[in-house]
C-alpha cells in the first residue's frame, strides 16, 4: 500500500509524482504552457481556491518548473513563467491530453488541437529509439532494470 509520499519507491515515475502528482499541478503546468502567467489568470481558468493555488505555485517555483518574476512594483505583482524544466513537461502533458482525446473524449471532439507552428500540421508525441531513430509502438518497448535498480521492485 502506498503512503502519503513515494519516498520509499525506487522509481522515476514515483519521483515525478512527488513533483507533479497533485491533482491541480498538471493543470497549472498546462495553463502555463498555454501562456497564462498571472495568479488571477490561473484562478479564473481553474476555479481553484486561492490558498491552494498559492501553495501549488510556490511548490512549482521551489521545484524549478516555474519562475516567479516581478512585473509591477507598486504594489509588487508577480507572474509565473515556465522554466526549461517546466517546458520539458510539454511532451508528457500532450501525451495525457492525446490519451484523453482518444479514451475519455467529449462527444463534440477534443477541446484543443496541437498544431505545428511551421506548417500547421498536427503534432503528436512518439516513442523513438535513440539508437536507430525508428518510431516504435508500446508493444516494442521493454522496461529493463537500470543502474539504480537494486533488487527492489518498481
Amino acid at each position: 500500500m502506498l503512503g502519503q509520499t513515494y519516498d520509499s519507491q525506487l522509481c522515476s515515475i514515483a519521483r515525478t509524482l512527488e513533483v507533479v502528482g497533485e491533482r491541480w499541478t498538471l493543470l497549472i503546468i498546462r495553463d502555463a504552457q498555454l501562456g497564462l502567467r498571472r495568479f488571477e489568470e490561473f484562478q479564473d481558468s481553474l476555479g481553484i481556491a486561492r490558498n491552494v493555488l498559492t501553495n501549488r505555485l510556490s511548490k512549482l517555483v521551489d521545484e524549478g518548473l516555474l519562475d516567479r518574476v516581478s512585473y509591477q512594483e507598486r504594489p509588487t505583482r508577480y507572474e509565473y513563467q515556465p522554466t526549461s524544466k517546466g517546458k520539458a513537461l510539454l511532451t508528457a502533458v500532450l501525451a495525457l491530453m492525446h490519451w484523453g482525446d482518444e479514451y475519455a473524449a467529449d462527444p463534440a471532439g477534443p477541446p484543443r488541437i496541437t498544431s505545428h507552428v511551421g506548417c500547421g500540421g498536427n503534432v503528436r508525441e512518439q516513442l523513438v529509439c535513440t539508437t536507430c531513430g525508428q518510431v516504435v509502438g508500446p508493444d516494442a518497448v521493454h522496461l529493463l532494470p537500470g543502474p539504480a535498480l537494486t533488487g527492489q521492485p518498481a
